[in-house]
Protein backbone atom coordinates (compact mmCIF):
# COMPACT_ATOMS: atom_id res chain seq x y z
CA UNK A 1 0.00 0.00 0.00
CA UNK A 2 1.30 3.57 -0.83
CA UNK A 3 1.49 6.16 1.51
CA UNK A 4 -1.02 8.19 -0.22
CA UNK A 5 -3.22 5.43 -0.36
CA UNK A 6 -2.70 4.71 3.34
CA UNK A 7 -3.67 8.13 4.00
CA UNK A 8 -6.17 8.26 2.60
CA UNK A 9 -7.71 4.50 4.05
CA UNK A 10 -6.98 5.63 7.19
CA UNK A 11 -8.73 9.47 6.79
CA UNK A 12 -11.98 7.82 5.23
CA UNK A 13 -11.72 5.51 8.93
CA UNK A 14 -11.94 8.35 10.68
CA UNK A 15 -14.49 10.08 8.93
CA UNK A 16 -16.21 7.17 9.28
CA UNK A 17 -15.85 6.54 13.17
CA UNK A 18 -16.42 10.36 13.54
CA UNK A 19 -19.73 10.65 11.75
CA UNK A 20 -20.91 7.12 13.26
CA UNK A 21 -20.59 8.51 16.69
CA UNK A 22 -22.47 11.88 16.04
CA UNK A 23 -25.02 9.97 14.56
CA UNK A 24 -25.51 7.58 17.49
CA UNK A 25 -26.84 10.62 19.77
CA UNK A 26 -28.39 13.32 17.66
CA UNK A 27 -30.18 14.83 20.36
CA UNK A 28 -28.30 16.50 23.52
CA UNK A 29 -29.11 15.05 26.35
CA UNK A 30 -29.32 15.80 29.80
CA UNK A 31 -29.18 13.79 33.01
CA UNK A 32 -31.99 14.63 35.21
CA UNK A 33 -30.69 14.95 38.71
CA UNK A 34 -31.70 12.00 41.08
CA UNK A 35 -31.62 10.00 38.07
CA UNK A 36 -29.58 7.49 36.48
CA UNK A 37 -29.32 8.15 32.49
CA UNK A 38 -29.74 5.58 29.79
CA UNK A 39 -26.52 4.37 28.08
CA UNK A 40 -28.20 4.84 24.72
CA UNK A 41 -28.60 8.25 24.97
CA UNK A 42 -25.14 8.80 25.63
CA UNK A 43 -22.50 10.47 22.85
CA UNK A 44 -19.74 7.97 22.28
CA UNK A 45 -16.43 9.40 20.95
CA UNK A 46 -13.09 7.42 20.98
CA UNK A 47 -9.61 9.55 22.13
CA UNK A 48 -6.31 9.25 23.48
CA UNK A 49 -5.95 9.87 27.21
CA UNK A 50 -3.48 12.76 27.70
CA UNK A 51 -3.88 14.44 30.98
CA UNK A 52 -5.83 12.70 34.50
CA UNK A 53 -6.22 14.97 37.49
CA UNK A 54 -7.59 11.33 39.57
CA UNK A 55 -8.61 13.04 42.77
CA UNK A 56 -10.94 15.32 41.22
CA UNK A 57 -12.58 12.38 38.74
CA UNK A 58 -11.54 14.49 35.39
CA UNK A 59 -8.78 14.58 32.52
CA UNK A 60 -8.53 15.17 28.98
CA UNK A 61 -8.64 12.98 26.12
CA UNK A 62 -7.74 14.05 22.30
CA UNK A 63 -10.82 13.01 20.50
CA UNK A 64 -10.72 11.17 17.10
CA UNK A 65 -12.77 13.34 14.68
CA UNK A 66 -12.39 13.49 10.79
CA UNK A 67 -8.81 15.62 10.95
CA UNK A 68 -5.40 14.87 11.78
CA UNK A 69 -5.48 13.18 15.16
CA UNK A 70 -2.26 14.91 16.15
CA UNK A 71 -3.42 18.39 15.95
CA UNK A 72 -6.39 17.78 18.37
CA UNK A 73 -6.55 19.94 21.09
CA UNK A 74 -6.72 17.61 24.77
CA UNK A 75 -10.67 17.84 25.43
CA UNK A 76 -11.51 17.75 29.12
CA UNK A 77 -14.07 15.26 30.31
CA UNK A 78 -15.51 14.85 33.74
CA UNK A 79 -16.89 11.43 35.27
CA UNK A 80 -20.46 11.77 36.54
CA UNK A 81 -20.79 10.92 40.51
CA UNK A 82 -22.14 7.72 39.29
CA UNK A 83 -19.60 7.05 36.10
CA UNK A 84 -17.68 3.68 35.70
CA UNK A 85 -14.41 3.53 34.34
CA UNK A 86 -12.96 0.24 33.15
CA UNK A 87 -9.91 -1.54 32.52
CA UNK A 88 -8.60 -4.95 30.99
CA UNK A 89 -12.38 -5.99 31.52
CA UNK A 90 -12.77 -5.09 34.85
CA UNK A 91 -13.61 -1.86 37.36
CA UNK A 92 -10.79 0.40 37.71
CA UNK A 93 -9.96 4.43 38.74
CA UNK A 94 -8.38 6.58 36.57
CA UNK A 95 -5.23 6.40 38.03
CA UNK A 96 -5.06 3.15 36.90
CA UNK A 97 -5.26 3.73 32.86
CA UNK A 98 -1.77 4.84 31.15
CA UNK A 99 -1.94 8.34 29.80
CA UNK A 100 -1.79 7.61 25.87
CA UNK A 101 -4.34 4.76 26.45
CA UNK A 102 -7.61 5.00 23.43
CA UNK A 103 -10.62 5.31 25.65
CA UNK A 104 -14.55 4.68 24.46
CA UNK A 105 -15.88 7.60 26.11
CA UNK A 106 -20.16 7.42 26.44
CA UNK A 107 -20.81 10.91 28.04
CA UNK A 108 -23.74 13.53 27.87
CA UNK A 109 -24.14 17.22 29.09
CA UNK A 110 -23.02 18.59 32.35
CA UNK A 111 -26.25 17.63 34.39
CA UNK A 112 -25.75 21.29 36.18
CA UNK A 113 -23.56 23.70 34.09
CA UNK A 114 -23.50 25.87 37.22
CA UNK A 115 -21.09 23.15 39.23
CA UNK A 116 -19.30 21.87 36.19
CA UNK A 117 -15.78 20.93 36.67
CA UNK A 118 -14.82 21.04 33.27
CA UNK A 119 -15.88 23.62 30.52
CA UNK A 120 -19.17 24.04 29.43
CA UNK A 121 -19.75 24.17 25.77
CA UNK A 122 -22.39 24.99 23.48
CA UNK A 123 -24.90 21.96 23.01
CA UNK A 124 -24.27 21.52 19.56
CA UNK A 125 -20.20 22.32 19.82
CA UNK A 126 -19.69 18.25 18.47
CA UNK A 127 -20.80 19.30 14.88
CA UNK A 128 -18.89 22.40 14.61
CA UNK A 129 -15.41 22.15 12.35
CA UNK A 130 -12.15 23.38 14.58
CA UNK A 131 -10.37 24.31 11.12
CA UNK A 132 -6.68 23.81 10.82
CA UNK A 133 -6.79 20.11 9.52
CA UNK A 134 -8.46 19.27 12.55
CA UNK A 135 -12.54 18.37 11.32
CA UNK A 136 -15.46 18.13 13.46
CA UNK A 137 -16.33 16.42 16.29
CA UNK A 138 -13.21 16.71 18.52
CA UNK A 139 -14.85 19.36 21.09
CA UNK A 140 -18.34 17.60 22.10
CA UNK A 141 -20.38 19.64 24.97
CA UNK A 142 -21.23 16.00 26.31
CA UNK A 143 -18.59 15.94 28.82
CA UNK A 144 -19.74 14.36 31.65
CA UNK A 145 -19.24 10.95 31.32
CA UNK A 146 -21.24 7.65 32.12
CA UNK A 147 -18.87 4.89 30.66
CA UNK A 148 -15.06 5.45 30.52
CA UNK A 149 -13.25 2.43 28.78
CA UNK A 150 -10.17 0.75 27.19
CA UNK A 151 -10.47 -0.91 24.26
CA UNK A 152 -10.64 -4.61 25.38
CA UNK A 153 -13.03 -3.60 28.08
CA UNK A 154 -14.85 -2.27 25.00
CA UNK A 155 -14.86 -5.49 23.17
CA UNK A 156 -15.53 -7.57 25.75
CA UNK A 157 -18.72 -5.85 26.88
CA UNK A 158 -20.03 -5.73 22.77
CA UNK A 159 -18.35 -9.04 22.47
CA UNK A 160 -16.34 -7.78 19.67
CA UNK A 161 -12.58 -9.40 19.12
CA UNK A 162 -9.80 -8.52 16.18
CA UNK A 163 -8.99 -10.58 13.88
CA UNK A 164 -5.33 -10.30 12.62
CA UNK A 165 -5.08 -10.04 8.83
CA UNK A 166 -1.39 -8.82 8.07
CA UNK A 167 1.58 -8.18 9.80
CA UNK A 168 4.76 -5.92 7.98
CA UNK A 169 8.09 -6.59 10.10
CA UNK A 170 11.09 -3.77 9.72
CA UNK A 171 13.74 -3.85 12.29
CA UNK A 172 11.57 -5.28 14.65
CA UNK A 173 8.73 -2.90 14.39
CA UNK A 174 5.82 -2.35 11.57
CA UNK A 175 2.33 -2.22 11.03
CA UNK A 176 -0.19 -4.68 11.82
CA UNK A 177 -4.05 -4.64 10.10
CA UNK A 178 -7.13 -5.76 12.05
CA UNK A 179 -10.28 -6.71 11.86
CA UNK A 180 -12.80 -5.74 14.43
CA UNK A 181 -16.03 -7.96 14.41
CA UNK A 182 -18.41 -9.38 16.50
CA UNK A 183 -17.34 -12.62 18.13
CA UNK A 184 -19.78 -14.97 17.45
CA UNK A 185 -19.69 -14.34 13.74
CA UNK A 186 -22.52 -12.23 13.39
CA UNK A 187 -23.36 -9.01 11.92
CA UNK A 188 -22.96 -7.41 14.91
CA UNK A 189 -25.21 -4.55 16.59
CA UNK A 190 -27.36 -2.43 13.95
CA UNK A 191 -25.41 0.81 14.06
CA UNK A 192 -22.11 -0.23 15.30
CA UNK A 193 -20.40 2.71 13.83
CA UNK A 194 -17.05 1.06 15.19
CA UNK A 195 -17.78 -2.58 13.77
CA UNK A 196 -18.65 -1.30 10.51
CA UNK A 197 -15.82 1.32 10.37
CA UNK A 198 -13.19 -1.79 10.54
CA UNK A 199 -14.66 -4.26 8.09
CA UNK A 200 -11.72 -3.76 5.66
CA UNK A 201 -9.54 -3.84 8.51
CA UNK A 202 -7.79 -1.48 10.47
CA UNK A 203 -3.51 -0.18 10.40
CA UNK A 204 -1.73 0.06 13.53
CA UNK A 205 1.85 0.61 14.73
CA UNK A 206 3.20 -1.45 16.82
CA UNK A 207 7.33 -1.69 17.99
CA UNK A 208 9.42 -3.80 20.15
CA UNK A 209 7.64 -2.24 23.76
CA UNK A 210 4.47 -3.83 22.68
CA UNK A 211 3.94 -6.64 24.92
CA UNK A 212 1.69 -9.70 23.54
CA UNK A 213 0.14 -11.89 26.91
CA UNK A 214 -0.19 -16.07 25.98
CA UNK A 215 -1.68 -17.37 29.41
CA UNK A 216 0.41 -16.89 31.91
CA UNK A 217 3.40 -15.59 29.38
CA UNK A 218 4.24 -11.91 28.37
CA UNK A 219 6.20 -12.22 25.64
CA UNK A 220 8.22 -9.42 23.37
CA UNK A 221 7.78 -8.58 19.81
CA UNK A 222 11.48 -10.27 19.47
CA UNK A 223 10.69 -13.62 21.07
CA UNK A 224 7.32 -13.59 18.90
CA UNK A 225 9.01 -13.73 15.68
CA UNK A 226 11.55 -16.11 16.81
CA UNK A 227 8.52 -18.32 17.30
CA UNK A 228 7.80 -18.30 14.14
CA UNK A 229 4.71 -16.50 14.75
CA UNK A 230 5.41 -13.30 12.30
CA UNK A 231 8.05 -12.75 10.14
CA UNK A 232 11.27 -11.37 10.86
CA UNK A 233 11.34 -9.07 7.85
CA UNK A 234 8.97 -8.17 5.21
CA UNK A 235 5.06 -9.07 5.40
CA UNK A 236 2.95 -12.05 5.74
CA UNK A 237 -0.84 -12.59 5.50
CA UNK A 238 -2.17 -13.26 8.73
CA UNK A 239 -5.30 -16.08 9.24
CA UNK A 240 -7.50 -14.12 11.23
CA UNK A 241 -6.36 -15.20 14.38
CA UNK A 242 -9.11 -13.48 17.07
CA UNK A 243 -7.42 -11.36 19.42
CA UNK A 244 -7.56 -8.50 22.04
CA UNK A 245 -5.77 -5.36 21.52
CA UNK A 246 -4.29 -2.91 23.99
CA UNK A 247 -4.66 0.54 21.47
CA UNK A 248 -2.45 3.23 22.57
CA UNK A 249 -1.42 6.48 20.46
CA UNK A 250 2.30 7.39 19.62
CA UNK A 251 3.49 9.94 16.94
CA UNK A 252 3.39 8.33 13.67
CA UNK A 253 5.74 7.90 10.99
CA UNK A 254 5.75 8.08 7.32
CA UNK A 255 3.31 11.35 7.38
CA UNK A 256 0.39 9.21 8.18
CA UNK A 257 -1.53 11.51 9.73
CA UNK A 258 -3.63 9.36 12.43
CA UNK A 259 -2.95 6.05 13.00
CA UNK A 260 -3.29 4.09 16.43
CA UNK A 261 -0.84 2.17 18.06
CA UNK A 262 -0.95 -1.28 20.09
CA UNK A 263 0.37 -1.83 23.20
CA UNK A 264 -0.85 -4.88 23.92
CA UNK A 265 -2.00 -8.19 21.98
CA UNK A 266 -3.63 -10.76 24.27
CA UNK A 267 -3.77 -14.16 22.56
CA UNK A 268 -6.29 -16.18 24.68
CA UNK A 269 -8.93 -16.09 27.08
CA UNK A 270 -6.71 -16.97 29.82
CA UNK A 271 -4.21 -14.02 29.31
CA UNK A 272 -7.23 -11.43 29.28
CA UNK A 273 -8.93 -13.10 32.31
CA UNK A 274 -5.31 -12.83 34.22
CA UNK A 275 -5.18 -9.27 33.30
CA UNK A 276 -9.07 -8.52 34.60
CA UNK A 277 -8.91 -10.84 37.62
CA UNK A 278 -5.23 -8.23 38.46
CA UNK A 279 -6.68 -5.27 37.82
CA UNK A 280 -10.48 -6.65 40.09
CA UNK A 281 -7.63 -6.63 42.82
CA UNK A 282 -6.31 -3.28 42.20
CA UNK A 283 -10.24 -1.57 42.40
CA UNK A 284 -10.83 -4.01 45.24
CA UNK A 285 -8.60 -2.56 47.21
CA UNK A 286 -9.05 0.85 46.14
CA UNK A 287 -12.69 0.97 47.02
CA UNK A 288 -12.34 -0.59 50.36
CA UNK A 289 -10.07 2.06 51.22
CA UNK A 290 -12.12 4.77 49.97
CA UNK A 291 -15.43 3.16 50.55
CA UNK A 292 -18.60 2.60 48.35
CA UNK A 293 -20.26 5.72 46.39
CA UNK A 294 -23.99 5.80 46.84
CA UNK A 295 -26.61 8.07 46.17
CA UNK A 296 -28.79 8.80 48.84
CA UNK A 297 -32.83 8.25 48.12
CA UNK A 298 -34.40 9.04 50.92
CA UNK A 299 -33.74 10.17 54.86
CA UNK A 300 -36.45 9.55 57.35
CA UNK A 301 -36.17 11.83 59.73
CA UNK A 302 -36.58 11.09 63.62
CA UNK A 303 -35.79 12.71 66.97
CA UNK A 304 -32.44 14.30 68.49
CA UNK A 305 -30.61 13.55 65.25
CA UNK A 306 -32.10 9.91 64.51
CA UNK A 307 -32.67 9.02 60.92
CA UNK A 308 -32.90 6.18 58.54
CA UNK A 309 -31.31 6.72 55.18
CA UNK A 310 -32.11 4.75 52.31
CA UNK A 311 -29.38 4.68 49.62
CA UNK A 312 -28.48 2.73 46.08
CA UNK A 313 -25.22 1.73 46.10
CA UNK A 314 -23.13 3.12 42.39
CA UNK A 315 -22.86 0.12 40.31
CA UNK A 316 -19.05 -1.14 37.96
CA UNK A 317 -17.83 -2.56 41.01
CA UNK A 318 -16.82 -6.26 41.83
CA UNK A 319 -19.43 -8.24 43.24
CA UNK A 320 -17.54 -9.69 46.05
CA UNK A 321 -17.68 -5.69 47.08
CA UNK A 322 -21.76 -5.61 47.21
CA UNK A 323 -21.32 -8.83 48.86
CA UNK A 324 -20.24 -6.79 52.05
CA UNK A 325 -23.28 -4.92 52.67
CA UNK A 326 -25.71 -7.55 54.87
CA UNK A 327 -28.50 -7.17 57.11
CA UNK A 328 -27.55 -6.98 60.62
CA UNK A 329 -23.91 -5.36 59.85
CA UNK A 330 -22.96 -1.80 60.92
CA UNK A 331 -22.43 0.82 58.39
CA UNK A 332 -20.61 3.81 58.54
CA UNK A 333 -22.04 6.43 56.17
CA UNK A 334 -19.87 9.85 54.89
CA UNK A 335 -21.00 12.86 52.81
CA UNK A 336 -19.05 13.46 49.50
CA UNK A 337 -19.11 15.63 46.90
CA UNK A 338 -19.46 15.23 43.47
CA UNK A 339 -16.05 14.13 42.35
CA UNK A 340 -16.85 11.68 45.22
CA UNK A 341 -14.19 13.67 47.15
CA UNK A 342 -14.70 12.97 51.19
CA UNK A 343 -15.51 16.73 53.03
CA UNK A 344 -15.33 17.08 56.73
CA UNK A 345 -12.45 17.54 57.29
CA UNK A 346 -8.77 15.71 58.11
CA UNK A 347 -9.18 13.54 60.53
CA UNK A 348 -9.65 10.94 58.16
CA UNK A 349 -13.71 9.84 56.60
CA UNK A 350 -15.16 8.19 59.51
CA UNK A 351 -14.33 11.01 62.09
CA UNK A 352 -17.53 12.63 61.40
CA UNK A 353 -19.42 9.92 59.68
CA UNK A 354 -22.92 8.82 60.50
CA UNK A 355 -23.25 5.27 61.56
CA UNK A 356 -25.96 2.56 62.75
CA UNK A 357 -27.08 -0.92 61.62
CA UNK A 358 -27.92 -2.30 58.52
CA UNK A 359 -32.05 -2.45 58.52
CA UNK A 360 -32.36 -3.84 54.99
CA UNK A 361 -30.08 -4.69 51.87
CA UNK A 362 -33.10 -4.95 48.99
CA UNK A 363 -31.61 -6.00 45.16
CA UNK A 364 -33.79 -4.70 43.28
CA UNK A 365 -35.40 -7.13 40.17
CA UNK A 366 -34.25 -6.91 36.91
CA UNK A 367 -31.23 -5.21 35.14
CA UNK A 368 -30.26 -1.85 36.71
CA UNK A 369 -29.44 1.05 34.40
CA UNK A 370 -25.35 2.01 33.87
CA UNK A 371 -24.79 3.45 37.17
CA UNK A 372 -26.83 1.75 39.32
CA UNK A 373 -25.70 -1.36 41.18
CA UNK A 374 -29.93 -1.56 41.99
CA UNK A 375 -28.73 -2.55 45.40
CA UNK A 376 -30.43 -0.42 47.82
CA UNK A 377 -29.38 -0.26 51.51
CA UNK A 378 -31.16 0.88 54.55
CA UNK A 379 -29.07 2.36 57.44
CA UNK A 380 -30.42 3.43 60.56
CA UNK A 381 -27.96 5.99 62.28
CA UNK A 382 -28.26 8.18 66.09
CA UNK A 383 -26.94 11.17 64.99
CA UNK A 384 -27.64 12.68 61.02
CA UNK A 385 -24.64 14.60 59.82
CA UNK A 386 -25.52 17.74 57.05
CA UNK A 387 -24.27 16.10 53.83
CA UNK A 388 -26.27 13.09 54.42
CA UNK A 389 -29.80 14.24 52.07
CA UNK A 390 -31.99 13.31 49.18
CA UNK A 391 -29.94 13.20 46.56
CA UNK A 392 -26.85 13.97 47.69
CA UNK A 393 -23.65 11.71 47.23
CA UNK A 394 -22.12 9.60 50.07
CA UNK A 395 -19.84 6.60 50.71
CA UNK A 396 -20.45 4.13 52.59
CA UNK A 397 -18.40 1.59 54.94
CA UNK A 398 -20.19 -1.43 55.45
CA UNK A 399 -18.25 -2.14 58.87
CA UNK A 400 -15.19 -1.13 60.10
CA UNK A 401 -14.58 -4.88 60.77
CA UNK A 402 -14.66 -5.61 57.18
CA UNK A 403 -13.05 -2.98 55.30
CA UNK A 404 -10.34 -0.46 57.21
CA UNK A 405 -10.50 2.62 58.53
CA UNK A 406 -8.21 5.01 56.70
CA UNK A 407 -6.86 8.82 56.91
CA UNK A 408 -7.19 9.25 52.83
CA UNK A 409 -4.41 11.72 50.72
CA UNK A 410 -4.65 15.57 50.98
CA UNK A 411 -5.91 15.85 47.47
CA UNK A 412 -9.02 13.45 48.19
CA UNK A 413 -11.08 15.49 50.83
CA UNK A 414 -12.20 18.89 51.57
CA UNK A 415 -10.11 20.49 54.73
CA UNK A 416 -13.50 22.49 55.95
CA UNK A 417 -16.23 21.35 54.00
CA UNK A 418 -16.95 24.28 52.42
CA UNK A 419 -16.52 23.05 48.98
CA UNK A 420 -15.50 26.15 47.64
CA UNK A 421 -13.56 26.24 44.19
CA UNK A 422 -9.97 26.51 45.10
CA UNK A 423 -10.41 23.63 47.61
CA UNK A 424 -12.23 21.40 45.05
CA UNK A 425 -9.43 22.51 42.34
CA UNK A 426 -6.09 23.42 44.40
CA UNK A 427 -4.59 26.81 43.09
CA UNK A 428 -0.93 26.83 42.79
CA UNK A 429 -0.62 27.91 46.26
CA UNK A 430 -0.61 24.26 47.52
CA UNK A 431 3.23 23.75 46.54
CA UNK A 432 5.66 23.98 48.58
CA UNK A 433 7.40 27.79 49.13
CA UNK A 434 11.28 26.61 48.33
Amino acid sequence: MTRVADRRRVSALAIVLALGAVAGAEEPFRPEPGTFPPLGKAHVYRGELVFVDHANRRGSVRVQGSGMFFRNDPHPFAMLPYGIVRSHGAPADLRDIPLGTVLHVHAFLPPDPTISSVPVLPVDNKTKDANHNRGSGIAPAENHVLLLEDEPSHCLREGLVWKLAEVDVKNGQGTLVARREPRDGGPGKAGDAAVAGTRGGETFSFDAATRLWRGRERLTVGEWIADGAWPAEGKRTLEGRPVLLGIAWKPTRDGVFTQFHVSDIWLDEAAMERAAEQQRAVHRAFIRSRWMPARVDAVEYGTFGRAIVTATLFGGMDASLYDDFKKGGTAVINAVESTLKHTHGAYGPGHMASRGPILDVVRTPGEAPLGSSGIQIRVETDLIIEGIRPGRTVRVNPGFGLWPQVNVPREEYLDDGSASAEERFPTPAIFPKY
